[in-house]
């Protein structure tokens, strides 16, 4: 398919710099095909599901991934050039692949020095793609790496927040859900950023149950689709786990007629992958790089609890192939014009897919 078909204008304005407090006052479009759209607020989520249906939610903490230093001189008389590297996997103990900018100034080799209030991380360059990519060893154990990470580091804002402020401590909050544990993201799988203690609650009373999944969300979820054609798209991958008994608790939902509802286009990829052809779950851990474009057939996913997407992106084409794409170009006109919040920080949507209704 062409990529401009999932193009749209998007106002300025309505690009979310600042989350809602609570979380989940936010606003929730709920879109169901060949059904007029319903206006609601994610603190009523409940009101959409059923007793029996299944939540998940990815688990994922973000980390310190951006980082700001220099590439050191090559000879003595020159000088240090600054550099910004995101890194967005994780190698091994001690090795990460990462986007670097500016590109230009790198080759295989190089060695880079990152800091920030008065701490300091040296890295070689051992590898280098063509669009920024490149592979950092660092001198220094799992444990020392991190804790290093954690000094010098800053949380990684998209881009498109990033361009518009600076990084602050509210941010250490705000980009985090309430339920992250396993660290590894370097991007927030932001529909579970509505999530508060209270939602969570009043879904378990009204019987619907919640597991947790991880997926290491990284830096490429932010990356344009260059191609003309969705065909000519190279998927980043990311990295996953689906443990043995969440597997075989989404297994039993399905059996006994409940839903399962993916909070967050990061956990229904991950479920996707971990799912076989009839829908059956295993237990699953392992990169995945799968590209949901219109005509995908979806195995296990319902519903799909997410935030408002980039024009042109993966993701706009993965909603748009979970509930069609006549059907959200429709719910996007309808959320920019009834005033919605766009991206990370902004409003939600509840969408029920097009061969489930």
């Amino acid at each position: 398919m062409r990529v401009d078909e999932f193009d749209f204008e998007l106002p300025a304005d309505r690009i979310a710099l600042r989350p809602v407090n609570p979380r989940d006052s936010a606003k929730m479009l709920v879109v169901t095909p060949g059904q007029a759209h319903q206006h609601s607020v994610v603190a009523d989520l409940v009101r959409f599901l059923k007793p029996g249906d299944a939540l998940v939610l990815n688990d994922t903490k973000v980390i310190p991934a951006q980082l700001e230093g220099v590439r050191l001189p090559r000879r003595a008389e020159f000088p240090p050039a600054g550099i910004s590297a995101t890194l967005h996997m994780r190698i091994s103990a001690n090795i990460w692949d990462a986007f670097i900018r500016p590109a230009k100034k790198i080759q295989i080799g190089d060695q880079l020095m990152f800091a920030k209030d008065g701490a300091s991380l040296p890295a070689t360059v051992t590898k280098k793609g063509d669009a920024g990519e490149v592979q950092l060893v660092f001198p220094f154990n799992a444990a020392e790496l991190d804790a290093a990470l954690f000094a010098v580091g800053h949380i990684p804002l998209p881009p498109y927040i990033a361009s518009k402020r600076a990084e602050d401590g509210q941010d250490k909050t705000d980009y985090q859900t309430i339920y992250a544990r396993q660290e590894g993201a370097v991007a927030a799988p932001t529909a579970g950023l509505h999530f508060t203690d209270e939602l969570l609650s009043s879904l378990t009373a009204a019987g619907i149950a919640h597991h947790f999944v991880t997926l290491h969300v990284g830096a490429g979820t932010f990356l344009p689709v260059k191609a003309q054609d969705t065909d000519d798209h190279i998927m980043h991958f990311e990295t996953g786990t689906v443990s043995d008994e969440v597997a075989a608790a989404l297994n039993s939902t399905r059996a006994k007629g409940g839903r399962i509802v993916s909070v967050g286009t990061t956990s229904l990829r991950l479920l996707e992958s971990a799912a076989d052809e009839t829908g059956r779950m295993t237990g699953f851990h392992g990169a995945t790089d799968i590209f949901i474009t219109p005509g995908y057939s979806f195995r296990i996913v319902d519903i799909l609890m997410t935030n408002f997407h980039l024009p042109r992106s993966t993701l706009m084409m993965l909603v748009s192939a979970f509930s069609g794409l006549e059907t959200m170009r429709d719910a996007y006109r309808h959320a920019i014009a009834s005033s919605y919040r766009f991206y990370s920080y902004g409003d939600a949507s509840l969408l029920f897919r097009q061969d489930r209704t």
